[in-house]
């Protein structure tokens, strides 16, 4: 059995009590292309995704049956949880307790791990083109002040691997809701920096910009290690980005 390939955050690997990782194609047991695939919503069978959630959580040492997951619809919404279970109509989830892993699935949107050390309050979010149009991530972190008394000051934040500004091509319609730093124009096209615009809301947010740390992969033009939903549609499998404070 080939063992999971699993993302991981210097950032995040500071602090004993936050468990971290991402998943990527390998280590899975689905039939190509979807191959380490994680999600029931891709014409996977379902027991090659418990399989291969069985695999990936365990490496981590979490149990796959106990994940609190967003059921994500593209949002701005952003939920606090205390217990296991899918949740609806959100892309973010809050929590401060332990052994409770966030779950967020992905295919090219960014993955966003949040951490204020002093409250231990921990959010996980889904941010793609539309969730950080509606500025996603700063509603997440002033909900984490409002209920937690959680710093900007002293979060952490980790970007994770999503489509990068070198391949994710958008239109006017899409260019125009962002800052004109966060589109790259080459000719008459025009490309998101999905990452760059969430790093706005962080330092905009208060965050240390050496608290951020962003991935430098971008999921559309690395097809041997990452699934991207912009690069093989309906062949594509999803990924999971989980963290979790220890208990």
């Amino acid at each position: 059995m080939h063992q999971p390939r699993t993302i991981s955050s210097h950032i995040l690997s500071r602090f004993s009590n936050i468990r971290f990782g991402m998943s990527t194609r390998h280590g899975g047991v689905s039939p190509e292309p979807l191959g380490m695939n994680l999600s029931f919503r891709v014409g996977d069978d379902q027991k090659h995704v418990e399989e291969n959630r069985r695999r990936f959580f365990g490496a981590l040492g979490l149990d796959p049956h106990r994940l609190a997951v967003p059921l994500q619809c593209h949002s701005d919404h952003v939920q606090i949880v205390v217990g296991p279970g899918e949740y609806e109509s959100c892309d973010g989830l809050i929590t401060n307790t332990t052994d409770l892993p966030l779950v967020v699935t992905v295919a090219d949107c960014l993955p966003v791990v949040l951490f204020e050390p002093a409250k231990a309050v921990l959010a996980h979010v889904h941010a793609g083109w539309r969730g950080s149009a509606r500025k996603i991530v700063e509603k997440t972190i002033a909900i984490m002040g409002r209920e937690f008394g959680a710093s900007p000051d002293l979060m952490v934040a980790y970007l994770g691997p999503s489509a990068g500004v070198c391949c994710y091509e958008v239109g006017g319609e899409v260019a125009e809701v962002f800052s004109l730093d966060e589109i790259e124009r080459r000719n008459s096209e025009m490309f998101l920096n999905l990452k760059k615009a969430n790093v706005n809301q962080l330092v905009a947010c208060g965050l240390r910009r050496e608290n951020i740390e962003v991935s430098n992969w971008c999921t559309i033009c690395t097809p041997g290690l990452f699934h991207s939903y912009r690069r093989d549609n309906n062949q594509s499998g999803r990924m999971m980005s989980v963290a979790m404070i220890m208990p």
